[in-house]
């Protein structure tokens, strides 16, 4: 019999955790799987963690990691992946914004054939026009500057075949975007879409920060634009320079003028502005090579009792 393993990253996710696992239970008991739940605690503060090692205790098909700290959302899903034993690996949250009634549909497909099965978010209940109109737009960056493709309304709600899983742990950078890494694994795909309704209980642990740190993984992460964007705009800037360095010239000899420190200040700000911009891209390319290269571990889990493939 197949089995397929459910990894589930939660940070203070105490009010979803029963009504997530009641959920998925019902939907997979029903299925022909031999299937397991595996939970990635993210460094919870709150009573997430002892929820769930009394349910471990209850349930032989639910099990728990837990990490030392908090890591991110990334690093959790690929803890989870780490360690799924399963034939199919489904990822998902636990706020039930990914709908486990969906479980079924991702496993048909992977049944055809299809290594990659990935939701398409095309709508979320309650979310406000501003972060649609965001979330287009960062779609619409990262396509234009990234030699592959990530697909507009994506989510970490996806289904992987165990070749794919097994392929996708070769990859091992610190900085991850996991939509982009497996967009690169070029095996089979099929899109599954749906409506993510509300979260069921609290309110969502992924600030802008974390959000905004996720939007420059995925670019710097996949393209080398902004870093060629800053020898076009250095040429342009040097070819204006230069321009103006004529025209100085060419008033100086040709007319009595007083020199005015307005334009001199005007233009030094300017360009001071420029080579910061410049500098900031190019350091946040340094900054990835620097954490690379020191070649720490990804996560560290705090609990010992963990299985291994």
């Amino acid at each position: 019999m197949k089995t397929v393993s459910i990894i589930v990253p939660v940070y203070n996710e105490e009010d979803n955790i029963l009504h997530f696992t009641e959920a998925v239970s019902e939907v997979m008991n029903k299925e022909p799987y031999e299937w397991d739940l595996l939970f990635i605690d993210d460094g919870s503060k709150d009573s997430s963690l002892d929820i769930i090692e009394k349910l471990q205790i209850e349930h032989d098909n639910i099990h728990v990691l837990a990490l030392s700290r908090n890591y991110g959302h990334q690093i959790a899903l690929t803890c989870g992946l780490d360690h799924a034993t399963g034939d199919a690996v489904i990822s998902m949250d636990g706020d039930m914004q990914h709908p486990p009634a969906l479980l079924p549909e991702l496993l048909r497909k992977w049944e055809e054939g299809f290594e990659i099965v990935q939701t398409i978010r095309k709508d979320t209940e309650g979310v406000s026009m501003l972060k649609k109109k965001t979330s287009e737009l960062y779609y619409k960056i990262i396509n234009r500057l990234s030699t592959i493709r990530v697909r507009p309304g994506g989510s970490d709600f996806r289904l992987l075949d165990r070749k794919a899983v097994d392929a996708l742990g070769e990859y091992r950078e610190h900085d991850r975007f996991l939509r982009g890494m497996v967009t690169l694994l070029g095996f089979r795909e099929a899109d599954v879409e749906f409506v993510a309704p509300p979260r069921f209980a609290g309110k969502s642990k992924f600030s802008v920060s974390k959000m905004m740190k996720l939007a420059v993984d995925g670019i710097v992460g996949y393209s080398v634009v902004p870093l060629r964007f800053t020898f076009v705009a250095g040429m342009l800037f040097a070819l204006l320079s230069f321009c103006l360095l004529v025209h100085a010239l060419f008033v100086y000899f040709c007319y009595e003028t007083v020199s005015g420190w307005t334009t001199i200040i005007v233009f030094m700000s300017i360009f001071a502005g420029i080579q910061l911009i410049i500098l900031g891209i190019i350091g946040e390319y340094l900054g990835r090579i620097y954490t690379e290269v020191k070649n720490r571990p990804l996560y560290q889990l705090k609990n010992t009792k963990i299985r291994k493939k």
